[in-house]
């Protein structure tokens, strides 16, 4: 990992300068959520590299308990995701978040022209309706998250919050961060429901992983469709 103050991660792939045009892959940022680090996200910057992708890197946000507004947080995205560009030489990056960390990257894309240079957001199980969690602490990136808060209603005001960005959101019905667990949803994203018991382990779980493969690498959003649900043992 790089120093603290860099806020970004090493590259966990090879070091390629140029977007992988063989796989079709684009560079992919990662961004974790509240009380993580970057290491949190270990499982899943390793299945990608075994899946193929070769430039995944990783933001460290400072500080990650929430103390910070949630603006503040997204404008480290927005440096990491300008670093990941420039190094790589790609215009477009695919940003895939987890918690707190979708909201921030929401935040980047809606407010510090993320829709620009993002194609495809992937946002696994965050608090975009916010959660009753957020009045746990008295912060202000929790107050930032709580339901109805002054940032939640501006972003959910914007007509076109995504521009031309294809967003996909992943999220368990089971979820006792997120509460209700419906705000984790985001209107006209391509959602799955993944029933993984505790919040933590949407980083963990298999289906989850696979799910955030297929959504960079799905030919067209549409075809990601929602994952059958088990049959009931008789």
């Amino acid at each position: 990992m790089t120093s603290a103050s860099a806020r970004i991660s090493d590259t966990v792939s090879s070091t390629a300068t140029a977007p992988d045009a063989a796989s079709g892959h684009l560079p992919v940022l990662l961004v974790h959520g509240i009380d993580d680090d970057a290491r949190s996200l270990a499982p899943l910057a390793d299945g990608l590299a075994r899946a193929g992708f070769r430039d995944v890197q990783l933001v460290e946000l400072k500080p990650n308990n929430g103390a910070a507004p949630i603006s503040v947080l997204a404008g480290q995205v927005a440096e990491a995701a300008g670093s990941l560009r420039a190094r790589t030489g790609s215009a477009r990056i695919d940003v895939v978040a987890f918690s707190m960390g979708a909201l921030v990257s929401r935040y980047y894309l809606q407010r510090l022209e993320g829709r620009s240079h993002v194609r495809r957001f992937v946002s696994i199980s965050g608090p975009h309706a916010g959660t009753l969690t957020g009045w746990l602490r008295f912060n202000p990136g929790a107050r930032d998250m709580r339901p109805g808060s002054e940032l939640l209603r501006g972003l959910a005001a914007d007509e076109a919050p995504f521009g031309d960005v294809q967003v996909f959101t992943l999220w368990t019905p089971l979820d006792l961060m997120i509460l209700p667990a419906r705000s984790s949803q985001l209107v006209n994203a391509r959602e799955r429901t993944i029933p993984v018991i505790l919040h933590p382990l949407m980083l963990r779980d298999k289906r989850v992983l696979r799910s955030v493969e297929e959504a960079l690498t799905v030919e067209r959003p549409e075809d990601f469709l929602p994952l059958p649900v088990a049959p009931h043992p008789q």
